[in-house]
C-alpha cells in the first residue's frame, strides 16, 4: 500500500525550490570542483551537512547525467520501509497481526513521518541508522545478540552521524544512558560504549575529518565540529526556538494521530504500565529525545524524527493493555470527522481561497471524495467500537488519496518547483541567443543553476535602477510576494514581457 501510495509522486513531481535544489546545487559544485569530503554553495562553505547524503546526489548525477528523481526517492523509501519493518519486527511477540498492522500504518500515515519518506532529504536515512543502533543495542543488553552486533552497533552510530550529524549520536548516546541509569544499571555501560565501540567511531570519524582537513584545512574544519554542533546547540544562528517548541509541534507531526498517542502515553505513565524491558526502552527514547532536544537552542520538528516510531509503538502497545476505552474512539473519532469534511471542502474553499494558480482538477476533489469516504467509514466503526479496523481504516483512506492526489501534480508541478519556469526561460535564452540570468529578493535564487546550467547573479532592489548593473539581453527571476511588497520592483516591471509560472516569475529585460 506504502509503495503504491507514494510512487506517483517520485514520478510526477517536481524538485523543491528550497531544501532539495539547494542539495543539487551544492552537489554539482561539489563535482564540478572535484571535492568530496567539503562543499559550498556558491562559492560559501556548506559545513551544515556530513558527506553521506550529498555522495547520493553526486553519484545519481554521475550515473544519469541528470538529477533522478527516482534514484533519489530510493534513499527515503527505502528507509522508511526498513524502520517499519525493524519496529513490526522487533514488537512482534507482543502484538497480534491486527495491533501490528495499526501501528504499521499509524507510523506510516503520521504527518511528518510520510512527509519526509517523500521529500529528498536525509532525515529518514539517518532515522533508519539510528533505529538499527537502538535495536542492536537491545539485542546485545536483552542477550539476543550475535557476535556481530558489537561492531555492527558503533557502525549503525557513525552512519547515522555521518547522516545528520550530531543528533545521530545524541539519541542513542542519551537514550541508552538513561535507560541503563533507570535500570540502576550504569555501570555496565563498558559494555555498549567501551573501547570497541569508541575504537570503531574515532577511526570512522577520524578518517572523515582527515579528509575534511585536506581538503578544507582548519577552517572548513573548525566549522564543521564547532560552528554546526557547539554554535547550533547553546546560541543556534539557525532555527533557533524557545523550550516548548516541541510540545507544540508534536501535536502536528504525528497528526492525525498525536491526540491518540498524547492520550495513551498520558494515560499509560500515570497507570505505570510499564511492564518489561522493551516498553521502558521505548518510553526512555522518546522522553529522552523529546527534553534531550527541547534543551538546544536549533529547533525544528524534523529533529524529533528518529523518537516518532517509539511514540506510535508504545502507544499501540499500551492501546491493547488498556483495552478500548470511550476517551479512545473520541481521540480517533476528531480527525476521522475532520477527514470527512475533505470533499465538501474541495468544492467550498475555491469559493472563500484564492488558490493561487492550483489547478483543481476532477483528480483532487476526488481524493476528497476518498478521505471524506474513509473517515465516515472509519467513524462507523468506531461507533462498533472496532478501535482497530477504525485506525486501519483511516490510515489506508491517508494513503489511497495520496495515491489519487498524486496525478495531480503534472498540472499543479508550477506550484511545487521551478523547472517549468526555467525550461520556459532556457527557451526564450535560446530565441534569443543567449542572455545573463539574474535573481532579485527570491530566497536561495542562486539554485536556479541546477536547471539553466549557468550561474546567476543576486540583485538588491537598488541595482534594479543602477546603470550598467544588468548586462543585456537579460532574464531577471523574481516572485509574487515581492511584486506586492515592493513598488520599486512594479515599477521596474512597468513595460517589460512578464512570464509567471505558479507563484514565480521571470522578466525579459531588453536594455
Amino acid at each position: 500500500m506504502y509503495f503504491i501510495a507514494v510512487l506517483p509522486l517520485f514520478i510526477f513531481r517536481d524538485f523543491t525550490p528550497d531544501n532539495e535544489l539547494r542539495y543539487l546545487s551544492i552537489a554539482d559544485e561539489a563535482l564540478r570542483n572535484g571535492n568530496i569530503f567539503t562543499f559550498t554553495n556558491h562559492g560559501l562553505i556548506y559545513a551544515d551537512k556530513p558527506p553521506l547524503y550529498l555522495w547520493i546526489v553526486m553519484l545519481g548525477k554521475y550515473l544519469f547525467g541528470h538529477h533522478s528523481m527516482l534514484f533519489l526517492s530510493i534513499f527515503s523509501f527505502v528507509p522508511t520501509l526498513v524502520v517499519v519493518y525493524i519496529m513490526d519486527k522487533w514488537v512482534g511477540n507482543l502484538l497480534t497481526e491486527s495491533e501490528r498492522l495499526a501501528g504499521q500504518l499509524m507510523l506510516m500515515t503520521s504527518g511528518f513521518f510520510i512527509g519526509t519518506a517523500i521529500i529528498l532529504r536525509m532525515d529518514m536515512l539517518m532515522c533508519m541508522f539510528i533505529v538499527l543502533a537502538l535495536y542492536t543495542f537491545f539485542r546485545i543488553y536483552s542477550g539476543q545478540g550475535k557476535p556481530r552486533d558489537s561492531i555492527l552497533f558503533p557502525i549503525y552510530v557513525f552512519m547515522a552521524i555521518f547522516t545528520k550529524g550530531p543528533i545521530g549520536l545524541i539519541v542513542p548516546l542519551f537514550s541508552i544512558l538513561v535507560f541503563l541509569l533507570l535500570k540502576k544499571e550504569i555501570k555496565t555501560i563498558g559494555r555498549y560504549w567501551g573501547w570497541k565501540t569508541l575504537t570503531i567511531l574515532l577511526a570512522l570519524c577520524g578518517a572523515w575529518f582527515a579528509g575534511v582537513y585536506s581538503e578544507g584545512g582548519s577552517s572548513y574544519l573548525n566549522n564543521l565540529l564547532f560552528n554546526q554542533t557547539v554554535n547550533r546547540a547553546v546560541n543556534s544562528f539557525h532555527h533557533k526556538a524557545p523550550f516548548y517548541y516541541y510540545f507544540i509541534a508534536f501535536v502536528y507531526s504525528l497528526a492525525p494521530w498525536s491526540l491518540l498517542i498524547a492520550g495513551v502515553l498520558i494515560s499509560g505513565i500515570k497507570r505505570k504500565l510499564v511492564s518489561n524491558d522493551l516498553e521502558r526502552f521505548f518510553l526512555t527514547i522518546g522522553l529522552t529525545t523529546f527534553v534531550t532536544l527541547s534543551l538546544f537552542s536549533s529547533k525544528l520538528a524534523v529533529y524529533m524524527l528518529p523518537a516518532f516510531p517509539f511514540f506510535v509503538y508504545l502507544s499501540v502497545i499500551w492501546l491493547a493493555k488498556l483495552g478500548p476505552q470511550k476517551w479512545m474512539f473520541i481521540l480517533v473519532g476528531i480527525p476521522a470527522c475532520l477527514l470527512c469534511l475533505a470533499f465538501p471542502a474541495t468544492l467550498i474553499f475555491p469559493h472563500f481561497v484564492d488558490l493561487n494558480g492550483f489547478h483543481l482538477s476532477a483528480i483532487v476533489i476526488f481524493s476528497g471524495v476518498v478521505l471524506s469516504a474513509s473517515g465516515i467509514l472509519a467513524l462507523k466503526y468506531l461507533r462498533g467500537s472496532h478501535l482497530n479496523r477504525g485506525i486501519i481504516t483511516l490510515s489506508a483512506g491517508i494513503l489511497l488519496a495520496v495515491f489519487v492526489a498524486s496525478f495531480a501534480l503534472p498540472k499543479n508541478n508550477a506550484m511545487l518547483g521551478l523547472k517549468i519556469l526555467c525550461d520556459q526561460a532556457k527557451t526564450t535564452a535560446k530565441e534569443k541567443g543567449g542572455v545573463n540570468y539574474y535573481y532579485c529578493e527570491m530566497t536561495k535564487g542562486d539554485n536556479l543553476d541546477v536547471y539553466l546550467g549557468k550561474p546567476l547573479e543576486m540583485l538588491e532592489i537598488k541595482d534594479l535602477y543602477e546603470p550598467n548593473k544588468i548586462q543585456t539581453p537579460a532574464i531577471l527571476f523574481t516572485w509574487q510576494k515581492a511584486i506586492e511588497r515592493n513598488d520599486s520592483i512594479q515599477v521596474f516591471l512597468k513595460g517589460k514581457k512578464i512570464h509567471q509560472t505558479g507563484s514565480y516569475y521571470y522578466v525579459e529585460i531588453e536594455h
